[in-house]
């Protein structure tokens, strides 16, 4: 049986792999397709998840890398990660649906954390999660992600980042020690 880590290949985002990555972090959380997977985000927000001007934003950021996951020349997940210092902000995370549920989130998670700590030295790994997220936040408290109770306002009336189908979204700070 294959591992989940067979056949991938890592590397940076490319300017060219905006429209792939926009397609992939659209249908992993937004639309029917998002229903395929687990992490969708279909009945607490419509709209979009992201554009291609926030993708090659993340692209070009100096701090920043848009950790790109193919197999077999397909982009099938990808992260962000963002160096701040002691900590590394993980964000823009995004599996095919079709491959969510057999581990692929895991090693991509495990490769960002590796990254954070042996590149940059960060000693933690920083994330937000839409604290309704109850399963996913779950995932990540699995993987030695603790809830801080450290909230954001969501960005209500901003569609760039979704139109809400409820009105008590809000962001929570999960960490995790990366020593």
């Amino acid at each position: 049986m294959d591992t989940p880590a067979a056949g991938l290949t890592f590397r940076d985002a490319t300017d060219a792999d905006v429209d792939a990555l926009v397609v992939l972090i659209e249908s992993a959380y937004r639309g029917e397709s998002s229903r395929t997977g687990w992490t969708t985000e279909a009945d607490i927000l419509d709209g979009q998840r992201t554009d291609p001007e926030g993708v090659l934003a993340v692209i070009k950021s100096p701090d920043s890398r848009l950790l790109t996951v193919e197999r077999e020349g397909e982009v099938v997940a990808c992260c962000q990660l963002e160096h701040r210092g002691a900590h590394a902000y993980f964000g823009m995370f995004a599996v095919s649906p079709a491959l969510q549920g057999a581990g692929l989130g895991k090693v991509i998670i495990a490769e960002a954390e590796r990254h954070a700590r042996e590149v940059w030295g960060a000693q933690e790994m920083h994330m937000t999660v839409i604290s309704v997220r109850n399963d996913l936040i779950a995932w990540y408290e699995r993987r030695g992600y603790r809830r801080t109770g450290e909230m954001t306002p969501f960005p209500y009336g901003d569609e760039r980042f979704g139109v809400p189908r409820r009105d008590d979204l809000e962001f929570e700070l999960l960490v995790k020690p990366l020593a």
